[in-house]
Formats: structure tokens, C-alpha cells, sequence
């Protein structure tokens, strides 16, 4: 039985789908296929249809992650510049609602250890979305003394991902909020 082209781009919409929540939950190695596969309520056969293997997966998936996570983190900052901007941008990122969240929300404290050993085709994709919210973003912050515009998103992001990555790592809500609570004022304190 031969499928049309929009049931195939349905198909794969669904298992970009599972796959994200998966990679959220447990991160790249607990994402197997099968239960990618199973979560799309797909068999596996299908899989290899639209992926050429699991790390291409989570190429399109960091791809298509990072694309949709910069029109939310920026949403409705487009008139903010500077302190107000980072504000705005640390309290939407760094949020305890976001660490409750983790199965829901950015999936970046799930995966960046995988990152850091995954394949260069991996790597580029996650570098290109990094690439393009500095670049969406860096126009919101003039340039001050000591960093450029650039240098600042950039350890505006790095600061969030890895404060919420230790947020989320930790036994502790008293220690966890504080570890945001901390960014965040760091983030504002320039």
C-alpha cells in the first residue's frame, strides 16, 4: 500500500514528536528506537523510511528543537534592549516552572553531556540552532564594556543550559532554586 506525501510527512512529524519527549526524559541513550517507534505508535520497520539512523534523529530533532524554542524565548522581547532584555530572557528560561518541567520543556539539560560525544552531523545541527538564537537575540543587547553583543547571548545561553542542567541534577529544591536564583542574578548583575 503506497502513502500519500502528507501522510508520510504526518508519519514523520510523529516520530520527530516522540522522539523529543523521549530525549527530554532520558536523554540520547535512553531514546532507543523501539521505543521512539513505539511512543509515534509506529513499528520499527518504519523507522528507517524517514531516518537514516538514530543520530540522524536527533539531528532533526535538535533542529527542529531549537528552531521552535526560539520564537518562544523570544516571543514578545522585541522592543526590550539590555538589562530588560536578559531579565525577560533569564526569568522565562530559568524558571522553577521549567525544572518541574523537564519532560515538557528544554530538552538541552537532557542532552548536552550526549552532545559532547555525539557525531559531527549532530554537533552542527545543535551549532546551527545555537547560532541562529544568538543571532535573533544579540541585536537586544548593545555592546558594553568587555563584551561584545555576541559574547553576552552567548554566555547568556551557556548560563541558562548549564544552571539548569545543575538545577535538575540536584536532590535538593532548596539548592536547585538557588542555583537559578543565582544565574539569574548573575545574568542581571552584568
Amino acid at each position: 500500500m503506497r502513502y500519500t506525501a502528507e501522510h508520510k510527512q504526518a508519519t514523520h512529524a510523529r516520530i520527530l514528536a516522540a522522539a523529543e519527549k523521549l530525549f527530554r526524559a532520558e536523554g540520547f541513550s535512553g531514546a532507543s528506537v523501539e521505543r521512539v517507534m513505539r511512543a509515534a505508535g509506529l513499528t520499527v520497520g518504519g523507522f528507517y523510511a524517514h531516518f537514516t539512523s538514530k543520530e540522524a534523529l536527533l539531528a532533526e530533532s535538535l533542529r527542529a528543537f531549537m528552531q521552535e524554542r526560539q520564537m518562544r524565548w523570544l516571543a514578545g522581547m522585541e522592543g526590550l534592549r539590555g538589562p530588560a532584555f536578559l531579565d525577560h530572557f533569564a526569568r522565562r528560561y530559568l524558571s522553577l516552572y521549567n525544572r518541574d518541567t523537564g519532560q515538557t520543556s528544554c530538552m538541552m539539560p537532557s542532552l548536552l553531556s550526549d552532545l559532547t560525544r555525539a557525531p559531527p552531523e549532530v554537533q552542527a545541527s545543535f551549532s546551527q540552532g545555537l547560532e541562529e538564537l544568538v543571532r535573533a537575540a544579540q541585536g537586544q543587547l548593545p555592546a558594553r564594556e568587555g563584551a561584545t553583543p555576541r559574547q553576552q547571548m552567548l554566555a547568556t545561553v551557556a548560563l541558562c543550559f548549564g544552571a539548569m542542567t545543575l538545577a535538575r541534577a540536584t536532590g535538593s529544591q532548596a539548592v536547585s532554586a538557588e542555583i537559578l536564583d543565582a544565574a539569574r542574578a548573575l545574568l542581571l548583575a552584568g
